[in-house]
């Protein structure tokens, strides 16, 4: 019988493939593949679906594959978890790879969307950025720390920390002076490559039509246009804008039971640079609707203020961009037919 059905647990240098026939039997069973060998193997099946989990090199062999005439399916490991574990002990390479033939055939899985070459080139940019944003946020806190120990206690705040360290530097003694000093010389590098990445998210967001629409929305600049293009695509793998907002852990956990429904804390699952950078874009929405010398008085900013006073702060932040998300999904979707409601 034909083979209709491949899993396949992605590794460095050795895969397992796994693969079935219209009847769920097994017909190809190999452990051990060869990086080298696995473009071969493949290229010698007919068409079929092919699963893999979201992981380091997937998108890229879910390309390849599907320049050879297969349709190649991604999914999040922890939905691939419980086809494995059902009836059985153990984990393993093989056992790994015969889950996610299993997975990939069921037709409610959820699926993570396949990147071009584009889409990957730009999130690089967004990760690289972050990368340097969090080294200079740990050189703000080793300067602290450090400065804690010679009795000069600073604030968190970024800008007092520079002044104040930068203030007290001459009066540093021994090697705190030298060290203390080129700490602040790594966080104004620091500051010039991010300043320079930012130049290049410009560049990106300028150049891509999706990413200008999306910045048109409340709460969504450069950063968040063109970190959402990139990773969502047109948002063809979502079904609606609730989705895509339950794909970034934006909607509460549910538990329910006997008709009795629930909620609890908001699920936290997906993409969390995404998910952060539309609760960032969600509290300066927040802050502008509830501005009291001059507060907004649009549809978004009305509905914002009267979600903070019922559910609070918080909830009303998580709200916004849970909306904000789902606005998202219909101007990717849609395209130029999405018109903003009055």
């Amino acid at each position: 019988m034909t083979i209709v059905t491949v899993g396949i647990d992605l590794a460095k240098n050795v895969f397992a493939v796994h693969g079935v026939n219209a009847a769920g039997k097994p017909e190809l069973v190999r452990p051990n593949v060869k990086r080298d060998k696995l473009l071969e193997l493949i290229a010698s099946l007919p068409p079929c679906l092919i699963g893999m989990e979201a992981c380091c090199g997937a998108h890229h062999w879910a390309r390849e594959f599907e320049k050879l005439g297969h349709t190649a399916r991604l999914m999040a490991p922890q939905f691939v978890a419980p086809y494995r574990l059902s009836g059985k002990r153990g984990k393993n390479d093989a056992a790994d790879a015969a889950a996610i033939c299993e997975a990939v055939a069921r037709p409610n899985m959820r699926l993570v969307p396949i990147k071009s070459i584009e889409q990957q080139c730009q999130l690089m940019v967004h990760r690289t950025r972050q990368g340097f944003v969090e080294q200079r946020t740990a050189a703000f806190n080793r300067i602290r720390g450090l400065l804690s120990e010679l009795g000069i206690v600073l604030p968190l705040k970024a800008q007092t920390v520079r002044r104040e360290a930068l203030a007290c530097l001459e009066d540093l003694p021994g090697y705190a002076n030298t060290v203390i000093g080129d700490l602040l010389g790594e966080v104004s590098r620091l500051d010039d490559r991010i300043a320079q990445y930012d130049r290049h998210i410009a560049d990106m967001a300028r150049q891509s039509p999706s990413a200008q629409r999306l910045k048109q929305l409340s709460g969504i600049g450069e950063l968040t246009a063109t970190a959402m293009v990139s990773t969502v695509g047109n948002g063809s793998e979502f079904e609606c804008g609730r989705s895509l907002s339950a794909w970034l852990g934006l909607v509460p956990s549910q538990y329910s039971s006997g008709g009795k429904e629930r909620l609890g804390r908001i699920r936290k699952s997906g993409d969390s640079y995404l998910r952060s950078l539309l609760v960032m874009g969600a509290r300066a929405v927040l802050a502008a609707a509830m501005n009291g010398a001059n507060p907004k008085q649009d549809r978004l900013s009305r509905w914002a203020r009267s979600v903070a006073e019922r559910r609070g702060y918080w909830r009303a932040v998580v709200a916004i961009a849970a909306k904000n998300a789902r606005l998202c999904w219909a101007v990717l979707r849609r395209g130029e037919q999405f018109r903003m409601p009055a």
